[in-house]
């Protein structure tokens, strides 16, 4: 076998590696993934990977010393960016989207910073908490626009307002759903206006919310000009997640506070139903 071919075999098993991951913790993520024209399902999976690593090691690993996995996690992102090459498959796929898309370094920087937040804030103030969903979610959605742009920086531009506000819809759709786990588990509250008490009352809840809606709705305008072979497949996850936010909107906020919200597969399935029907006929 040829060297090449050998460099090949490298990238796929690694590829594979990225792809297991993304099929193994997020079934919805990795059914809109395969809505995607196949060019852009191995560099968003190698993107997931990376960001589901870095996570799990923040929520996780609690038997293990954190920071310390989290810094060595971190220098080896950035060597293996620096070298083109890592033994962590993870990492190898990751750069080789770093490289191959041109993502600033400086999404990474940000997405990291979130990540070693996460180890040292229990409650966030309004700027914390800003700073906190821009690199723990829009960033990532950034990361993704430069794999569907495909190096047309004037269409990322025209695309980056959008995609960061729907990086940030999903993860404050993720943060109200895990209220229950974050708060009981962790003692980590994100929301600057939920108190350490415990309350959480009808007035925060329709404040959140409303913030989350109106991302929705602003990100909602940069879907429908995405490029045609990832569209459908972002609208399917935008489809999921608002579905999630129509379920919170009719639940009382104790019982968010005390029960992980999420959708059944009956739901889901009729959810992508929905999608797939709207976007056909051109109802997006």
């Amino acid at each position: 076998m040829k060297l090449i071919e050998h460099m090949n075999l490298f990238d796929k098993v690694c590829a594979d590696c990225s792809h297991l991951i993304t099929r193994s913790y997020t079934t919805s993520f990795s059914l809109g993934i395969l809505s995607f024209n196949k060019k852009f399902r191995t560099p968003i999976r190698n993107i997931y990977g990376f960001v589901r690593f870095a996570d799990e090691i923040v929520d996780t690993f609690h038997a293990h010393d954190k920071v310390k996995l989290l810094a060595e996690f971190k220098t080896e992102t950035y060597k293996a960016i620096e070298q083109r090459i890592s033994l962590n498959p993870v990492l190898h796929s990751f750069q080789k989207v770093v490289h191959e898309y041109k993502i600033p370094h400086h999404l990474i920087d940000a997405f990291l910073h979130s990540m070693e937040m996460d180890l040292t804030h229990e409650r966030y103030k309004q700027d914390e908490y800003d700073k906190y969903i821009f690199g723990s979610a829009e960033v990532v959605g950034l990361m993704c626009l430069r794999v569907f742009c495909e190096g047309d920086q004037e269409k990322y531009n025209l695309l980056e307002k959008p995609a960061k506000r729907l990086g940030a819809a999903f993860q404050k759709i993720n943060f109200l759903r895990d209220l229950k786990s974050d708060y009981w588990d962790r003692g980590r509250i994100y929301f600057p206006s939920v108190k350490t008490d415990g309350v959480f009352d009808k007035e925060m809840k329709l404040a959140i919310e409303q913030d989350i809606e109106s991302d929705f709705k602003e990100s909602l305008k940069g879907i429908k000009q995405l490029p045609d072979g990832c569209r459908f497949g972002v609208y399917i996850a935008y489809i999921y997640f608002y579905g999630l936010l129509k379920k919170i909107n009719r639940m009382d906020p104790q019982v968010i506070l005390n029960k992980r919200v999420s959708v059944s597969k009956p739901a889901k399935v009729y959810l992508f139903t929905v999608s797939y029907f709207r976007y056909q006929f051109n109802l997006l």
